[in-house]
């Protein structure tokens, strides 16, 4: 038995337990502030509501991800083979083609940058052998690190109304990602990458514009509206931002600067530019 099938048997009761009452989210405005250091929250609405993570899901499939790295159970440079299954994930994938595989850093890079729904797809099935099996074992960790009230069924963050999550909780993971793997954590600053002759480009505006800014991850499906969590320093000091349920891109990036520099105490900072939101699509990103 691997180590993640026996960490799958000891979650799937709680996951399956959590499941079943799960599916009652509705896309809610939500934010929160967190000193990475401590622990503290400084600000937050509506943070305990159950909302979905869209995208945000992948943090904690790159969270297991970087855990099987530092096991053993994974290597940098080790094959994935894309099934039918992940090469299905749409809209944004590598699109390499069933039975041809991508490494596990050019998942990683891509779950990061691009969002590739078929990359997390296919670290899921390499270490459980199928999404379903995954998403208990995400569950069972999101306990072990004290998310509560999140429940995961699949490692991209396609949508599931059995998947849901709250600002809270996502805070609690993002502090877990950069306390725990400090040095893998240094990737979500990656904006662009080049993937077989492409140069790929990601698409988090706050990422791109805010000073200090070096995480984490954006997200978005029509259910869950615009999310986003971020991390960034000033003056030695590292806040944790999360803000769910925004209206448009724009309007979760404008949110999420307003609230760093409200907790910075900076009154003079540039904000992050309007994102284009001509015919922003309703699907993952």
């Amino acid at each position: 038995m691997t180590f993640f099938k026996s960490r799958l048997f000891k979650g799937i009761a709680l996951a399956i337990a959590l499941t079943v009452n799960a599916g009652a989210a509705q896309a809610s405005r939500a934010h929160l502030v967190l000193d990475a250091d401590t622990g503290a929250v400084l600000e937050a609405e509506n943070a305990d509501v159950v909302n979905y993570p869209a995208s945000l899901t992948k943090m904690m499939t790159l969270y297991l991800t970087f855990e099987a790295l530092h096991e053993g159970h994974l290597s940098w440079g080790g094959k994935l083979v894309m099934t039918e299954n992940a090469e299905s994930k749409d809209p944004f994938k590598y699109a390499i083609g069933v039975g041809r595989s991508i490494t596990v850093e050019e998942a990683v890079l891509g779950m990061i940058v691009l969002s590739a729904n078929d990359a997390a797809v296919a670290i899921a099935e390499k270490l459980t052998g199928s999404e379903a099996a995954f998403g208990k074992v995400m569950t069972a960790k999101a306990r072990e690190l004290g998310m509560k009230d999140t429940v995961f069924t699949n490692p991209a963050g396609l949508p599931d109304p059995n998947q849901v999550t709250t600002a809270a909780d996502l805070a609690k993971l993002a502090q877990a990602l950069i306390r725990d793997y400090p040095d893998d954590y240094k990737l979500f600053s990656t904006r662009r990458f080049e993937f077989r002759g492409m140069k790929l480009h990601g698409h988090n505006n706050v990422l791109a514009h805010y000073p200090g800014a070096d995480g984490i991850k954006t997200g978005y499906t029509e259910a869950a509206g615009y999310n986003l969590v971020t991390s960034a320093t000033h003056d030695g000091k590292r806040l944790i931002g999360v803000v769910l349920g925004a209206r448009s891109a724009a309007e979760r990036d404008k949110e999420m600067t307003a609230l760093l520099d409200k907790h910075f105490g900076i009154t003079s900072n540039v904000p992050a530019p309007p994102a284009d939101e001509a015919g922003a699509p309703a699907v993952d990103q």
